[in-house]
């Protein structure tokens, strides 16, 4: 590839990027402003006019899948022999290469987690009390001290000069970190912030070592500098040295890691470091329509760090802003919200939910579940780690090799991969309900779709190109969009965008988080929602709840952070919730019609019981209805739940509904599956036929 060809397309920002193809250059880059296509153009125009050559580059970036991403793109650019990885992955491979010349004798094994030793360390110090969740909060402050270079003598210090609280006594945390490296040492393991500190060590005592390093990478590229820790600051400048050939591409307005160490103090006093430094700013979003972008701008009004955003893309619709009586309310109405999209055209993989805490998945994974749509929870197990991806992958690799398999021979990309994961369960369908099942058939569904976007995006690839795909975005953990609405937190969003994205949540105490005290973890949490916000292509929806749980006090406030933005303080209820509200301020949570209890749980507010009791069923009617949620589904080729879901169609074998009013009753039957099918369901509950089938309009 030319020149002329890499600085094709490029706006005139990201043009200068490219062209500054000598350091020290500093990238601001605002969120979807292009600063991943910036850079690897700059890469591939410092490879393509002879600045530097492919082998002599690093690239450094934070995820095995922004590595992979980089690798992908320079190579489309002509620049295939650069190095793109992690800051772990590159100073390990060094570590492994330079350690018999340098240190000799067995390398330490690298840890995946500290939990174990932990456990061991914990023994040791007589602290037995100490539960799992606690040994999590305590390896997260051992990781803390270690990047930002403190001693276990001093960490209680530090830590209350940083402001952070842990749950556990400062003085066991020191104790246990000195027991932990105690025991770490003895048994020559190594965990991943050790690794660093060991490579940037060998670095600086060994002449050898560092020469040859220094003549190997001569260039150096570092993506979200905003998140580098001091650790990862001492061994950049181990790989640095004297030299000024480094580009470092940041948004000091996404800083949202400043508790694990992370410090966007690198990325702001750059110039002041490189006084001589090329500074561009990005702001040119190119991801988000303008009402999106306005309403971003508008949470970091203020903020001396902000990047003003200016908006590329059509005009869309407004951010929507909606609140909720309790947290179930408004979980059930984002997944109706979800489900009208989807009904609209918008795939579903292409929703998220975003939300402060984990914690806050669980009531929207039912309120999911109960609406029949379908979802993937982020940050559960890796994609390709999952027994049934391993096997599809093993028998696509053995199809591949074997070339000549009369079952395949002849066929298409797409029927190829399909009469393969055939064999491992896949159907055309998905099946009924939750669990493992339904997992199995979403993860083979995710690699029959990436077959299908290979084959529109390469009519010729085969079998083996697509096998090589999956063994690289494998090694990247780069895994292909599941078909379901996203459940995320909002750290682990960054980075990602999708066509609709809702934030839920956003009261005050949770967001900003309650234990966030000073100004400037209160800034960080207001970051943390410009996160969240950028995230969003076209659809936005901010919501809150005045309270957790029906019935409960409603205490809580709508987020400092929208203050002005969203209109008023408290946006109206939906109409189903202001209609409760109206007609029951003070009833509280449902009652089961067998016991009494509260019923808080989606699955028994829809039987109108606790599952636990009794109820007579009348099993001709639920098969009967069965039958007729089958034949609908297949007509309007959706997945049965998408009618009803087992749980609504229990409800009415039990309650054997006779008027519309009644029906509309049930949970889980709204106006629109009301309209759809009351006729159907009513004539079922009389033992008669179901009549015309609906028919959704094309």
């Amino acid at each position: 590839m030319d020149a002329r060809r890499v600085l094709a397309g490029l706006d005139p920002e990201q043009r200068a990027v490219a062209e500054a193809v000598r350091g020290p250059v500093c990238v601001l880059a605002g969120a979807g402003t292009g600063k991943t296509r910036a850079i690897t153009h700059r890469i591939a125009y410092a490879v393509v006019t002879g600045v530097v050559k492919p082998q002599n580059v690093l690239a450094v970036t934070f995820t095995t899948r922004a590595a992979g991403e980089l690798r992908g793109r320079l190579r489309a650019l002509g620049a295939p022999g650069v190095q793109a990885r992690t800051f772990h992955a590159a100073a390990y491979k060094q570590l492994l290469y330079f350690w018999p010349r340098t240190v000799g004798g067995e390398p330490p094994r690298l840890i995946e987690s500290k939990f174990p030793l932990l456990g061991d360390a914990a023994r040791a110090c007589r602290l037995t009390a100490l539960g799992r969740t606690e040994l999590r909060e305590i390896a997260g402050e051992i990781e803390w001290a270690k990047v930002t270079q403190t001693r276990p003598e001093d960490y209680a210090a530090a830590a209350a000069k940083s402001g952070r609280r842990p749950g556990v006594d400062v003085v066991d945390i020191a104790r246990l970190y000195v027991m932990y490296e105690e025991l770490r040492r003895e048994r020559n393991l190594l965990d991943f912030e050790g690794m660093l500190e060991l490579t940037a060590g060998l670095l600086a005592e060994s002449p050898e070592m560092r020469r040859e390093v220094h003549s190997q990478y001569r260039s150096f590229v570092v993506d979200e500098y905003q998140d580098v820790n001091p650790l990862q600051k001492l061994l950049l400048k181990e790989w640095l040295g004297d030299r000024r050939e480094l580009c470092v591409v940041g948004d000091p307005s996404q800083t949202i890691y400043s508790f694990t160490g992370a410090t966007p103090d690198y990325l702001l006093n750059f110039t002041r470091e490189h006084p001589d430094a090329t500074v561009v700013r990005l702001v040119r979003d190119y991801r988000s329509t303008p009402e999106v972008v306005g309403l971003a701008n508008e949470v970091l009004k203020g903020s001396r760090q902000k990047l003003e955003l200016v908006a590329q893309r059509p005009s869309g619709p407004p951010p929507q802003h909606a609140s909720y009586n309790n947290e179930l309310d408004e979980a059930e109405d984002i997944a109706r919200r979800a489900a009208r999209l989807i009904e609209s055209g918008v795939p579903a993989r292409e929703i998220a939910v975003l939300f402060r805490i984990n914690a806050q998945s669980e009531v929207f994974e039912q309120a999911f579940a109960d609406a029949g749509v379908p979802y993937v929870l982020r940050g559960a197990e890796r994609f390709f780690e999952r027994p049934a991806v391993r096997e599809a992958v093993v028998r696509l690799r053995g199809a591949a090799r074997s070339g000549g398999d009369a079952d395949l021979d002849g066929m298409g990309l797409i029927h190829q991969v399909r009469a393969v994961l055939a064999g491992c369960g896949f159907t055309e369908r998905p099946p009924d309900g939750r669990g493992t099942v339904r997992e199995k058939w979403e993860s083979l569904a995710a690699l029959a779709q990436l077959a299908e976007d290979m084959a529109m995006a390469e009519p010729e690839a085969g079998l083996p190109r697509f096998v090589a795909e999956l063994e690289e975005r494998a090694a990247a953990q780069h895994a292909p969009p599941l078909e379901g609405v996203t459940l995320a937190s909002l750290h682990s969003a960054k980075g990602l965008e999708w066509d609709a994205v809702f934030l839920a949540g956003l009261a005050d105490g949770t967001l900003p988080i309650v234990y966030a005290e000073t100004p400037e973890q209160i800034e960080e949490e207001r970051r943390l929602l410009y996160v969240g916000v950028t995230r969003a292509r076209e659809h936005l929806t901010l919501s809150w709840s005045a309270a957790r749980s029906p019935g409960q006090r409603a205490h809580r406030r709508l987020s400092r952070f929208l203050d002005g933005i969203a209109p008023g303080s408290a946006t109206p209820l939906p109409p189903r919730a202001e209609r409760a509200s109206r007609a029951a301020p003070s009833r509280g949570p449902q009652p089961c019609r067998v016991c009494g209890r509260s019923l808080l749980r989606a699955v028994e507010r829809k039987l109108g019981r606790c599952e636990s009791c009794p109820a007579e069923v009348d099993e001709a009617l639920l098969e009967a209805l069965k039958e007729w949620r089958a034949e609908t589904a297949k007509v309007q080729k959706v997945p049965v739940y998408v009618v009803f879901t087992d749980a609504t169609l229990q409800a009415i074998a039990e309650r054997r509904p006779a008027s519309r009013a009644e029906l509309a009753g049930i949970g889980g039957i709204g106006a629109v599956k009301l309209e759809k099918y009351d006729t159907a369901v009513l004539a079922l509950c009389r033992g008669e036929a179901p009549g015309e089938m609906y028919v959704a309009p094309p």
